[in-house]
């Protein structure tokens, strides 16, 4: 599993590392994050003539899975691959895509100074965060090593892999009922193990056993692999129940810490932590949006490109609305001056302009610009 989840990043890093790739010192719109939100809205942008670029940790979540679900006209394609198309798109219609690793941001007089963790930086007058989350997973020994293949969290991404196989719901907060609920719509055979949680309350055994799903107390302390496969689920007693597949509701945390300094928070969830934004992604902070799994933490591959396209017709829209009233105000300091040259009011320019439309154009001097 480790070797198929380094496979899975060098694939995403080695597409990534293409050094004829720059970064230039200003862009409309940078995007910090790499994955189906960012560049969907990355796409989006370059497409309206905007300047921007991906930052891209090269980190995407779903490495490890073998292939994305749910995603019309992409079922079953792999991540790596997903990702490269992406990338390839994102460049063909002019924007950057630059592996880096963004460390920090400060606000400036019109946008966003933003610095990498190899000390370059770079300016935006807009910030899309589509970073995602972080799993963090119980500690049990062998989880992380089997995390994406026989260890999995989500019956919508993996639901149909793991049908009809003896499926072992791992609690690990308040969600496992209702995640050993909706697996066994896939498999009659669902057990959930309580682990260190406290048991089901007297209304969720109810429904746990009107269904068929057995519940099994006790901490949880290893996997049993055989043939490497994930054969059983071993208690502390020394019990070991015979189990195919582990589903665990990991902790859901924002990749978010870096820009604390701008003043954005995160706010607490049932399934973890993440960066509240209103429909259209824009934060309470000026200036920055969030798309994705970064502030929706339920949204599958498909979602979440499809909030980085809508976060970013949003930014293109208020980058448009600042670039009118910067242009009505230059009009308008521009009348203002005209109309104050000299002493000569709108009036005399008028009546100037009148006598000059009278002369003969054989008389007159150069070109209109002399007039």
């Amino acid at each position: 599993m480790a070797e198929e989840q380094n496979q899975g990043l060098n694939a995403v890093s080695g597409e990534l590392n293409d050094p004829s790739v720059p970064l230039a010192d200003s862009y409309d719109v940078v995007v910090v994050g790499g994955g189906a939100a960012g560049l969907n809205g990355a796409l989006m942008l370059a497409r309206a003539r905007r300047s921007v670029a991906v930052l891209d940790a090269g980190q995407p979540r779903n490495a490890p899975a073998d292939a994305v679900h749910g995603l019309l006209a992409r079922e079953g394609m792999s991540p790596a691959e997903l990702l490269a198309r992406g990338r390839r798109e994102v460049r063909h219609y002019g924007g950057h895509v630059v592996p880096g690793e963004v460390c920090a941001a400060i606000r400036t007089r019109d946008g966003f100074e933003v610095a990498l963790s190899d000390s370059r930086t770079v300016h935006a007058r807009r910030l899309l965060l589509t970073t995602g989350v972080v799993d963090e997973l119980p500690q049990v020994p062998g989880l992380r090593e089997r995390w994406g293949r026989d260890v999995v969290h989500c019956p919508y991404c993996h639901g149909w892999e793991v049908r009809d196989r003896a499926i072992g719901v791992l609690a690990n907060g308040p969600m496992a009922v209702h995640q050993a609920l909706l697996l066994r719509q896939w498999s009659a055979d669902v057990t959930l193990f309580s682990h260190t949680m406290p048991p089901p309350t007297e209304e969720q055994s109810e429904q746990l056993a009107a269904r068929g799903i057995r519940v099994v107390e006790g901490e949880v302390t290893g996997l049993r692999i055989t043939e490497g496969r994930l054969s059983g689920i071993r208690l502390a007693d020394g019990a070991v129940i015979d189990r195919d597949t582990v589903a665990v509701a990991s902790r859901l945390v924002a990749r978010a810490g870096f820009l604390a300094a701008l003043g954005l928070r995160t706010a607490e969830h049932p399934m973890g932590e993440y960066v509240p934004g209103d429909a259209t992604g824009r934060t309470e902070v000026p200036g920055l949006w969030v798309a994705g799994n970064v502030t929706d933490l339920a949204a599958q591959v498909g979602a979440a490109a499809a909030a980085g396209a809508a976060a970013a017709a949003q930014i293109n829209a208020d980058l448009i609305q600042e670039e009118t009233d910067r242009a009505v105000a230059a009009a308008r300091g521009h009348t203002n001056a005209d109309d104050a040259v000299d002493g000569v009011n709108a009036k005399e320019v008028a009546d100037v302009v009148d006598a000059a439309s009278a002369v003969d154009p054989a008389d007159r001097v150069g070109s209109a610009d002399a007039v």
